[in-house]
């Protein structure tokens, strides 16, 4: 991708792909970290997660964000997208273009082969640490807790993306400029990460029912 945009693109969508050519690793970091955090305040809502605590002389302004979701989950999800999703993301296609350079890579065929390795060997590393990560953040204490949740999310997160992943990506070779490829696939990830995210609220808020439910069960008992 050349660094020097086209006249009649958007200002601020040159600006966004010159600093990815110049300066790739941070700007996915900083475009990561941001799409985390609104990811995971959507989510919440989206899956009804009571919202934060917050004592009751607290500033207006605590409570508002509570109201919002904006907590120190948010937060955390920034620091997972922009210290763990976006330099691994980083590294994992760099090494698939290293690998898929030159001939390797050219024609039907290349795009086939680099678009099977990309499945089959990049997104399951992807969603092995994004699972393990959104666990921790959802609230884990344990590395059973983590394996529970990445043993009961990895395969239909993985059929999800199988399904998904390769129909945006012909869609985006097919129909798309080439510059405007990143900003696509990064609302198509937003998009899923969304849906996914949600799922494993649902998933934690169930299961601290049950527990709840068993504990109560117990002490009547």
């Amino acid at each position: 991708m050349s660094a020097i945009a086209p006249k009649h693109m958007n200002p601020l969508l040159a600006a966004y792909l010159r600093n990815l050519t110049t300066h790739p690793l941070r700007t996915k970091a900083i475009t990561t970290a941001l799409l985390q955090f609104f990811q995971e305040i959507l989510a919440s809502h989206l899956s009804r997660t009571p919202p934060p605590r917050v004592a009751k002389d607290a500033p207006l302004l605590a409570h508002a964000l509570a109201r919002a979701q904006v907590s120190g989950k948010a937060l955390k999800m920034a620091a997972y997208g922009a210290g763990v999703s976006a330099p691994l993301a980083h590294a994992l296609v760099s090494a698939l273009q290293r690998a898929f350079a030159g001939r390797a890579g050219e024609g039907v065929a290349g795009r086939v082969r680099m678009l099977l390795a990309s499945q089959l060997v990049v997104a399951p590393i992807q969603i092995l640490a994004y699972l393990s990560c959104m666990a921790v953040i959802n609230g884990a204490k344990s590395a059973n807790e983590v394996w529970k949740t990445v043993k009961a999310g990895f395969l239909p997160v993985m059929r999800i993306t199988w399904m998904t992943s390769p129909v945006y990506t012909v869609f985006a070779q097919q129909f798309l400029p080439a510059e405007m490829w990143v900003p696509f696939f990064n609302l198509m990830q937003f998009i899923a990460g969304t849906y996914f995210n949600t799922k494993l609220k649902q998933m934690r808020l169930k299961a601290d029912a049950e527990a709840k439910a068993k504990k109560d069960a117990e002490n009547k008992d």
